[in-house]
């Protein structure tokens, strides 16, 4: 976990129930099967409009062994994040202005850059989930092992692709203000820990 001038960083430790055939329950705090939950608030930064209200959020150690990139997009559908995708994360700044984003790794280890140039360089490995608030840019840095990601958007939203150029902004500000909060965690629906912190 990175502690920088851009963002304040908060971590909760504590377990998580497990169910007979691996898949995590409703754990009443929404926490991850490692028990670590990092939140980091990525505030404006130049260029990056980034979210000076809802923090970017990273569950640790989510995916039950023996599972992979299914296993994410079942758990995201049922909570209503679609669209749902696979692949990397791209080596160069950008971000949505209309649309949140998930992240499931499901294979490999990567390190990612939020909120710009001088934003904080987050490690995430197999098993790790990033919810990254509409406006938060983000920017593979390295990546090993066949690093490979499922993604998805709330229900009713779709990305754009921002790259904090000139002229963006005061627009893209404005967008995603009105970005609507998710109606439920992408992985522990009503009860995880993304529905406390982006109240």
């Amino acid at each position: 976990m990175v502690a920088v001038a851009t963002g304040a960083v908060v971590a909760w430790i504590g377990g998580c129930a497990m169910s007979e055939n691996g898949s995590p329950s409703s754990p009443p705090a929404g926490e991850s099967a490692s028990g670590e939950v990092v939140s980091v608030l990525v505030k404006s930064a130049g260029a990056f409009v980034n979210n000076d209200t809802l923090p970017l959020v990273v569950y640790r150690d989510v995916l039950p062994a023996g599972e992979g990139a299914s296993w994410y997009e079942d758990r995201f559908a049922a909570n209503a994040w679609g669209h749902s995708w696979r692949n990397g994360v791209y080596r160069y700044h950008h971000y949505h202005s209309v649309a949140h984003e998930v992240l499931g790794v499901y294979g490999g280890e990567a390190k990612v850059q939020f909120g710009g140039p001088n934003g904080p360089v987050h490690s995430v490995s197999r098993g790790d989930i990033v919810v990254i608030p509409a406006g938060v840019s983000h920017k593979l840095i390295s990546s090993a092992d066949g690093f490979a990601v499922v993604g998805a958007y709330p229900a009713g939203q779709s990305p754009d692709m921002q790259l904090g150029r000139e002229g963006e902004r005061p627009a893209v500000d404005a967008a995603i203000a009105k970005v609507p909060l998710p109606k439920a965690d992408p992985v522990w629906g009503g009860e995880g820990k993304l529905m406390e912190l982006w109240k």
